[in-house]
């Protein structure tokens, strides 16, 4: 089990999972729109149990956005029943708002940089810190991987391309993962790879055949896919092996 931790001069805290023995390197983990919920946090120490020091800053707790908050939409969005699922648009609207405004990323991606700040001078860690976000997090991936050249790893799963970030400025591979029938994300994958080859990015996107968004979410029993899961798990574990770890 991991601990919380704090970076006071930026207002965030963050859950922290560390390896035994020697790291291998170090991996930011982004959360999904949820907040720091408790799948972030298995997330995190899964990580961490392939001998990375694993960090997931809570950024959306910066906005009020607390697993409390996040469970509850969860639970409301996903109900079997149809009243309550209309009843949550509105306050998931509400809830997610801020997070969407300008001035949010303005705080979210300094913030993310002081995470890397404190794990690329850890001993063991030596700078090799890579990154891996999903959905809301898989955005902010993208968003940290351009904004700080020492990430040498990233990793999206299911996250929008920042509007206000340039490829050109990304200076590590990338290996984002998606589902075919998420439309919305999915459908920009082919403008998005040619951005970034005319960029000179080595990114890699991978799109798997009948899922949907959330894919990799083993708490959401209608999105989740044991075998997609298994295998972009496995795909992103060798990528920072050989980017990270080597």
């Amino acid at each position: 089990m991991g601990t919380m931790i704090d970076f006071p001069e930026h207002d965030l805290t963050a859950y922290r999972a560390d390896p035994t023995g020697e790291p291998r390197g170090a991996v930011v983990v982004i959360q999904e729109i949820w907040g720091l919920a408790d799948h972030i946090k298995d997330v995190t120490d899964r990580v961490a149990a392939q001998g990375y020091v694993a960090v997931a800053p809570d950024l959306l707790g910066h906005v009020g956005l607390t697993p409390e908050v996040g469970a509850r939409l969860f639970e409301l969005m996903f109900s079997a029943s149809e009243e309550d699922r209309l009843a949550a648009q509105p306050q998931m609207r509400a809830a997610t708002t801020p997070a969407r405004q300008p001035e949010f990323a303005a705080w979210a991606v300094p913030a993310l940089r002081a995470v890397v700040d404190a794990l690329a001078g850890e001993p063991g860690v030596d700078g090799r810190v890579g990154v891996v976000g999903f959905c809301f997090g898989g955005t902010y991936a993208f968003a940290l991987a351009a904004a700080d050249d020492r990430v040498r790893a990233a990793v999206p799963f299911y996250g929008h391309f920042p509007e206000n970030a340039d490829p050109a400025t990304i200076g590590c591979p990338v290996l984002a993962f998606y589902g075919e029938d998420d439309h919305g994300i999915t459908d920009g994958v082919p403008e998005l790879e040619s951005r970034m080859g005319q960029a000179g990015v080595d990114f890699s996107a991978r799109v798997y055949h009948g899922v949907g968004h959330a894919f990799f979410n083993d708490t959401s029993p209608s999105k989740y896919n044991a075998e997609v899961a298994a295998d972009a798990w496995g795909r992103m574990l060798a990528f920072f092996d050989e980017h990270l770890a080597r």
